[in-house]
């Protein structure tokens, strides 16, 4: 039996369903490799994962007796303005899979890990699909064990890991792994308390990641990061801030927040919200703001050539 995967999106990062799935079926000593149209052999099964909705499709023919296809890219659609899941279990694994300890070798990895230990957001963003994919209600769903053996790097995956009740248990597993920390989808300033801070500060982390999306959320937010710049020596190398722009907001309140920002010594890191749509003014703000050694020498955007 030969079990087909197509990493639709690319290899640029690792598909964790696949290696999930990947593993199962090696369990079962079940032959399993990436597929490929130029292999006669017709496919027991093959499995297509594909995160993102604009990732063009997989357009070579496929030989198998089953596909199945999974994940965001494929299963989120637009429904009265709002984002919905098709079916409720489009992206949920069998329980078996779903906690099975990755196969790394199906990308080559060797001293890194990935995975979740929660998911589910509360913010209920409307440029999110967290809330349609896991809930608006953040929840523990495994130990750090489940998918670290003791490799060198981690990346944490966790939609909103501070939202969790059992937050502080889980930063303090990262804390006593010792390894390399990354948690790539960034900490929610808003929830940081003296407790937390002080857990986080023993993790082992390059950079800290944060986001100010809304411009309203100053009072919420501001307050927070400065708690966490005086616990946690921060600085321009080692904090960055996400900064949702063209969407609900002004441009001089994307300024606002880009200079409130750096005058914290933290940099600020500029998204565009609808990029192929947005005005041109936003493209340049990006190109100022993300790339730092023309930010922190050009005092403003309008000193910047192509600024305003």
């Amino acid at each position: 039996m030969i079990i087909g995967l197509i990493d639709v999106d690319g290899h640029k990062f690792p598909n964790l369903p696949l290696m999930k799935i990947s593993a199962w079926h090696k369990r079962n000593r079940e032959n399993v490799t990436w597929f490929s149209p130029l292999w006669n052999s017709h496919w027991a099964r093959v499995y297509m994962a594909k995160v993102f909705s604009f990732t063009p499709d997989y357009s070579y023919p496929i030989n198998a007796s089953e596909i199945i296809m999974g994940g965001s890219g494929y299963h989120i659609r637009l429904q009265d303005g709002k984002e919905v899941w098709q079916s409720e279990n489009d992206y949920i694994l069998p329980r078996d899979i779903e906690h099975i300890y990755p196969d790394y070798s199906l990308y080559g990895i060797t001293d890194q890990a990935f995975g979740f230990l929660s998911r589910g957001c509360p913010r209920q963003c409307m440029f999110c699909h967290v809330k349609s994919k896991e809930g608006t209600q953040a929840h523990k769903v495994a130990n750090l064990d489940e998918f670290w053996r003791g490799q060198k790097k981690i990346t944490i995956m966790d939609p909103n890991i501070l939202a969790v009740p059992q937050a502080s248990d889980l930063l303090q597993q990262l804390a006593d792994s010792k390894s390399w920390v990354d948690i790539n989808q960034g900490l929610d300033a808003r929830l940081l308390t003296e407790e937390k801070i002080e857990i986080i500060r023993k993790i082992k982390m390059k950079r800290y990641h944060f986001a100010w999306d809304n411009p309203k959320d100053e009072n919420k937010i501001l307050p927070k990061l400065k708690q966490f710049s005086e616990m946690i020596k921060v600085d321009r190398h080692n904090t960055l801030v996400y900064c949702l722009v063209n969407y609900n907001s002004t441009l001089e309140e994307d300024l606002y927040r880009v200079y409130k920002l750096k005058s914290l010594n933290m940099q600020p890191y500029v998204m565009i919200y609808d990029k192929k749509h947005a005005d041109p003014i936003y493209k340049n703000l990006q190109r100022y703001v993300n790339s730092p050694m023309i930010f922190w020498s050009v005092n403003s955007f309008s000193e910047y050539k192509g600024g305003k």
